[in-house]
């Protein structure tokens, strides 16, 4: 479970569909209460932060229209409370660069940056 706190341009489509498929099991998990993966760290550093989930979501969503996905999976915008910014990380931004680079896709490739 992760949600990159990089550019979703710089990230491949199986990345960028990825990480929407798990912000929205986070955003699940902390605006209805869910007990399941609510103790992961990702879960953790987001709640509190609804609103800021909510506007990575749109930066998503907006880089999947841009390569021609229909996206059609809105969040509840009246649910985005809290903080808007994501201040938490769990690796630094370089450290992430490195993860998606050790992963052999084309996240980061010269047209994505």
């Amino acid at each position: 479970m992760r949600i990159w706190d990089l550019s979703p341009r710089n990230l491949c489509r199986k990345h960028l569909l990825g990480e929407h498929a798990e912000l929205h099991a986070i955003w699940k998990i902390i605006s209805e209460g869910k007990k399941g993966y609510s103790h992961h760290p990702e879960v953790i550093r987001w709640k509190g932060k609804l609103k800021a989930l909510f506007l990575r979501h749109q930066s998503l969503v907006e880089e999947m229209e841009k390569r021609g996905y229909k996206h059609l999976s809105p969040l509840e915008e009246k649910k985005a409370k809290g903080k808007d910014k994501q201040e938490v990380l769990i690796n630094s931004l370089e450290e992430q660069k490195i993860i998606l680079l050790n992963k052999n896709c084309p996240c980061f490739n010269e047209k994505s940056i």
